[in-house]
């Protein structure tokens, strides 16, 4: 998969897709709201159980006290954690389908380092190109597509002519 100028090039599809408000950038920083430059490999899938079929044969279900760390003073930053949990957090288990299914990529993890940025995820989009907070996001059938055919270790290319020069 590769980010264009007018989508995700997947072979010989294109399918739209929004990226992060910040634009591309090769120096991601958390809360900048960009879409890091890099190779970026699928590590793991989560979905709604109670509201979606399993896509995959990999992924696994958000649970009610599924949280993703985003406090970069934290030795938790930017992995799956469990409520309670004080540090700064995103819920996974959201009101809105935008998580109905998450494609991690390996953007800074397992391994993170501390103000690099968390939670670059693959998702649903809000609206057609609305941008998101640094993932990519996609319509939903072209989601779950995307989903059931690849595999763990799939790349995302998030090219570096993208990127944004300020």
């Amino acid at each position: 998969m590769v980010l264009c100028p007018k989508g995700l090039r997947v072979g010989a599809r294109l399918f739209p897709c929004a990226i992060g408000r910040g634009g591309v950038r090769a120096d991601k920083r958390e809360g900048d709201g960009a879409t890091p430059v890099g190779i970026h490999r699928i590590v793991g899938c989560l979905y709604r159980a109670d509201r979606i079929a399993c896509p995959n044969g990999w992924a696994v279900p958000i649970g009610p006290r599924d949280l993703w760390s985003d406090d970069d003073g934290d030795a938790a930053y930017n992995h799956l954690v469990r409520a309670p949990y004080a540090p700064s957090h995103e819920h996974l288990r959201r009101a809105d389908p935008l998580y109905d299914l998450i494609l991690i990529t390996d953007w800074n993890y397992p391994d993170a380092t501390p103000g690099r940025g968390s939670a670059i995820f693959m998702h649903q989009w809000r609206m057609p190109r609305y941008p998101t907070a640094g993932c990519v996001a996609l319509r939903r059938d072209h989601l779950h597509a995307l989903a059931a055919w690849l595999k763990p270790g799939a790349e995302l290319i998030v090219p570096r002519t993208l990127a944004s020069s300020g």
